[in-house]
């Protein structure tokens, strides 16, 4: 009997039986086959991949998210390759398409479409019973984050994801519904651009009350707090609230979410 979960185009995607040889190319997916327990089915992983670290030392890598080894994926055999919209480009992922491969092609923005990847992909490996799991308690967080932040006036955020030039996120993505989970307002929230390029004085502007460096994409670190000191009228500066914080709490989905949600509630309360 042929399995089936709906891909990021909300079309049915199938496959014949549980996945068996799995090829992530997205370094937090790799981590959900690893906590579906189904990490010795995973044959293949890109050289960004690094969670579980005994997990994916010994796997093979096959480049890149933005330049995978198309024949190096296809020499591995997967009965599954798992790609992601705005990570992988398109000309990699129709060329493995031309080479008869089955890809999931996801897409999450939303906390609760990153919960449901899990579940997702559960199904595609057999493990619809430790997914509902995760997925369970990421949801039971994610009730106590609401119920936390209901009637609570929301923190304005700027949250840069990359440095010369300063890059951020508008309210299209997945750090942008995370934020606002944890009771944040991204204060680029409305730019018309998925990933705007802003400068400093822009966000000054708008009047952050707390800012996030995340160490990833880029490693924003205590050295680039002097960036800011001009800005001595910005409420974050005025204040001191900078958060250095790990990238994946803003980015990741899957297992993690629970945590990384109890994690951004602290640093935006």
């Amino acid at each position: 009997m042929s399995i089936a979960v709906t891909d990021a185009f909300g079309k049915s995607f199938e496959l014949a039986g549980p996945a068996r040889r799995i090829i992530s190319l997205i370094p937090s997916i790799t981590e959900i086959f690893f906590s579906l327990g189904v990490g010795d089915r995973v044959v293949g992983v890109t050289k960004f991949c690094t969670q579980p670290p005994d997990g994916v030392k010994s796997k093979p890598r096959v480049g890149g998210q933005k330049n995978p080894r198309v024949d190096a994926i296809f020499d591995l055999k997967p009965d599954l390759v798992v790609a992601n919209v705005e990570e992988n480009r398109k000309e990699d992922v129709e060329a493995m398409w031309a080479a008869g491969l089955k890809i999931l092609v996801t897409y999450p923005r939303t906390v609760r479409q990153g919960i449901q990847l899990v579940r997702d992909l559960g199904v595609l490996t057999g493990e619809s019973s430790r997914a509902e799991g995760i997925a369970a308690e990421c949801e039971a967080a994610l009730g106590k984050v609401e119920r936390a932040t209901a009637g609570r006036a929301r923190v304005r955020v700027f949250c840069p994801i990359w440095r010369k030039p300063y890059m951020t996120i508008n309210g299209d993505t997945y750090v942008d519904d995370v934020l606002r989970t944890c009771g944040g307002e991204n204060v680029f929230h409305d730019h018309p651009k998925r990933y705007p390029t802003v400068t400093l004085p822009e966000m000054a502007a708008l009047r952050p009350e707390v800012v996030l460096l995340p160490d990833e994409p880029y490693p924003f670190g205590e050295k680039h707090l002097r960036d800011f000191q001009a800005f001595s009228d910005v409420p974050a500066v005025r204040t001191g609230r900078f958060r250095l914080v790990d990238g994946k709490v803003l980015c990741w989905y899957g297992p993690r979410i629970a945590e990384s949600l109890g994690t951004l509630l602290g640093l935006l309360s």
